[in-house]
């Protein structure tokens, strides 16, 4: 039988607190070597601490360790794992109270840090000053922000966070990880409560300053009763939440009016052109944190043509195609739902009006359906019947389409 001990930890025992679903499932083991874990027959996995897989459940399990900073970022780490490396130096290095706990297999919960009292007044709060060691700690604190949206944050919380920012440890996040945490934070219940926190901590202005630069930027009052464009992107991005959307279109949302912070005061409250601006500024951030291609290419889209979408009921039948051709919403129809559901976010994302109808979602949707039903092939052999060649074959099918929105 083996002599070393085997916990549930941190998100697994906060869950369960909370009465919530649990998803994943974390192990650490306490009081084994490497080697006591393969003769009790796990298999090894992982490469910069050991992982090991249960023989029978096959869920990964860690070895208990510690760790110590190295060097500046997420990567500067070095750890130490060890047979006398207690369940509670373990629970040290994690960064909040609510994911410092573990519960053992009698479902004692082991909880040095406070954790639950933290989950009871719904506080996220650092362990220990080491959270510093680690950015990427603010983002995931900003992650959990969104998902416990009642919960707020520790005020020496936020001043360690301030500090860390201050001292640049922001600046060494690498790309990936930025994109893996601000994702799953868009993905979230509140994804607003994700930018809130970054802005209170002074690191939004570091990983997104086109999205810190709209908050304090007027709009007209007839279109927008909460004026502030930041607060606009907050309420558009839960909309987003509220109608759960996928992942393409929360973040189109998140840069979609990133030109108005960039509008000459002169101008203000206008936002003359800042369409063409969003799409540059969406293109800068997407290539700055390797946003992949499915959310980047609708996130310039969908900066681009909202106002246009917008503005479609008003539009005339050779208007709507002209959108549609733009949009290359024949090719791509899927793509041009999403935007449709962006911009019906964006129109339903302003005070007082979360539940107003947004009719050009669905008259664009019959235009597309209308004009996906026309016999391409019919319209192509007519007009080469006619004796029409090259671009005028094109001219005869679009004309076809054009027919389909005028009836």
């Amino acid at each position: 039988m083996p002599r070393f001990q085997t916990y549930l930890v941190g998100g697994a025992v906060r869950d369960r607190l909370l009465g919530l679903p649990v998803q994943d499932r974390d192990w650490v083991v306490v009081g084994a070597s490497p080697q006591a874990l393969l003769d009790a027959g796990y298999q090894p996995v992982g490469k910069d601490f050991p992982v090991f897989l249960h023989p029978e459940t096959h869920e990964e399990v860690a070895l208990a360790r510690t760790e110590r900073k190295t060097a500046a970022g997420y990567h500067g780490f070095a750890f130490h794992t060890a047979p006398d490396v207690t369940l509670e130096q373990d629970l040290a290095r994690r960064d909040l109270t609510i994911n410092a706990m573990a519960e053992d297999a009698a479902g004692h919960v082991v909880d040095p840090h406070g954790g639950r009292r933290d989950l009871q007044g719904k506080v996220l709060r650092h362990v220990s000053p080491a959270f510093a060691e680690d950015p990427v700690r603010i983002l995931r604190l900003a992650r959990f922000a969104a998902r416990f949206a009642d919960f707020t944050v520790a005020p020496e919380t936020v001043a360690l966070m301030r500090a860390m920012v201050a001292a640049g440890e922001v600046d060494a996040l690498v790309p990936e990880r930025v994109w893996q945490e601000l994702s799953r934070g868009l993905m979230e219940a509140r994804p607003s409560r994700m930018l809130d926190v970054l802005r209170e901590a002074g690191a939004l202005a570091r990983l997104l300053p086109e999205v810190e630069a709209l908050f304090g930027v007027p709009q007209p009052e007839a279109h927008h009763p909460e004026v502030d464009t930041g607060l606009h992107l907050l309420m558009v991005l839960d909309q987003c939440a509220r109608q759960g959307a996928p992942l393409t279109v929360r973040y189109a949302c998140l840069c979609h009016d990133l030109g108005k912070g960039t509008t000459p005061k002169a101008e203000l409250p206008r936002h003359i052109a800042h369409e063409a601006r969003s799409e540059k500024l969406a293109a800068r951030v997407s290539a700055r944190w390797k946003v992949p291609a499915d959310c980047r290419e609708l996130a310039a889209l969908v900066a681009r043509e909202h106002t246009h979408v917008h503005q479609s009921g008003g539009f005339g039948a050779e208007a709507r195609l002209r959108l549609m051709e733009r949009c290359d919403a024949w090719r791509r129809p899927e793509r041009f739902a999403e935007l449709l559901w962006a911009c019906e976010c964006d129109a339903r994302g302003r005070l007082g009006l979360e539940d107003r109808p947004y009719p050009q979602r669905e008259c664009l949707l019959a235009d597309l359906a209308a004009t996906q039903a026309v016999d391409l092939a019919a319209a192509s052999a007519a007009a080469i019947a006619r004796g029409a060649q090259g671009p005028e074959i094109g001219r005869a099918v679009r004309r076809a389409r054009l027919a389909a929105l005028t009836a």
